[in-house]
């Protein structure tokens, strides 16, 4: 059988979704070509509809290159595509977990990511300093620095879309200590969230995290003081190609820990009300959202996608039978994430 023609993309060092997807395809054995391009059109490849990080060229159903966008549909689609080493645990209720940690890193740690990277001064200015150089390496002093104050200025304007301010800045904070604290524990008794091989929820945290523990140096500094363990963690996912990936090593409902609970209850205390605050703020036609996480009331604008993120998981759950759907509602309920499943939005 011939061999898959190597899989094409573009990204940037500092896109965590780039990372993400990178250190799964070096895991899967899947060759690929990657180009460091965060901006702009490449020659040669089609455009997407969206200018999303990081951008996949594959073949459509026509057979011609089309870019595809959105780490999580493309893990899916790699998992139909290639045979060995997924990242879908095989127990459907680990499934649903891992699925469900993968959401909340894209979609809750990312707010940490974006915050600390464009609301603290040194982190403002490594960032200016050295994200638009990685598609400019030759541009002299002055035009980098130009591009500098563009680029943060920009990030820095849309730090709203997160919801990043300063009431809900200190939430952010104090969550990410949370994730610290729960990943570290977890990390001390399994190498991975889904056991002794990796989910798409590790590379999810990973993608996240190569931001948050080894470019930004303010969440750097703390996390190298409160949780070494996660930041050497970090350096162990950006390459898993030797790793073997025996069946073996998958959690599996009967051997789910407490760890792994604790850092669902993150997501009851704090992913969970956003996504629902979200959901009904656009069903009621509105622009805005309120909701309350750890005592203090979180506004922002809403944000569609998240709203497809609310209902891909409860396709997700319903695509379980009644055993393993059973199974998930006691966990959920034990976890404080139920209303994620039953709640009216």
């Amino acid at each position: 059988m011939a061999e898959k023609a190597p899989v094409w993309l573009r990204g940037a060092p500092g896109s965590p979704y780039t990372r993400k997807m990178l250190s799964l395809l070096r895991y899967r054995h899947i060759a690929y070509r990657f180009m460091v391009r965060p901006h702009g059109p490449i020659e040669g490849f089609p455009s997407p509809k969206v200018e999303l990080l990081p951008t996949f060229y594959l073949p459509g159903a026509d057979g011609q290159l089309e870019a595809v966008v959105d780490s999580s549909p493309l893990i899916r689609r790699f998992e139909s595509e290639y045979a060995n080493r997924s990242v879908i645990p095989s127990d459907p209720v680990m499934r649903f977990v891992d699925n469900l940690l993968e959401d909340f890193a894209d979609e809750w740690l990312t707010k940490a990511m974006f915050h600390y990277r464009w609301a603290f001064v040194a982190d403002i200015a490594q960032a200016a300093a050295i994200l638009p150089r990685w598609s400019a390496i030759t541009a002299d002093e002055e035009t980098a620095g130009k591009l500098g104050k563009f680029f943060s200025k920009r990030q820095i304007d849309r730090l709203y879309v997160v919801g990043s301010n300063e009431v809900t800045g200190k939430i952010i904070e104090a969550n990410y200590v949370k994730y610290l604290d729960a990943l570290n524990a977890h990390l001390g008794q399994h190498p991975f969230l889904m056991g002794a091989r990796p989910g798409a929820s590790d590379f999810a945290a990973f993608g996240q995290l190569t931001q948050l523990t080894h470019f930004d140096p303010t969440p750097s500094a703390l996390t190298l003081k409160h949780a070494p363990r996660v930041y050497a963690w970090v350096d162990v996912m950006e390459d898993l190609s030797g790793l073997e990936a025996s069946e073996t090593g998958w959690l599996t409902r009967e051997t789910l820990p407490d760890t792994l609970k604790h850092m669902l209850r993150l997501v009851g205390t704090a992913y969970m009300p956003l996504l629902l605050a979200n959901a009904r703020a656009i069903n009621a036609g509105e622009k805005t959202m309120t909701t309350t996480i750890d005592g203090a009331t979180w506004t922002q604008d809403v944000m569609p996608y998240q709203a497809k993120c609310l209902l891909w998981l409860r396709h997700a759950f319903a695509d379980l039978d009644k055993a393993d759907q059973a199974f998930v509602l006691a966990l959920l309920t034990d976890t404080g994430c139920r209303d994620l499943i039953s709640a009216e939005v």
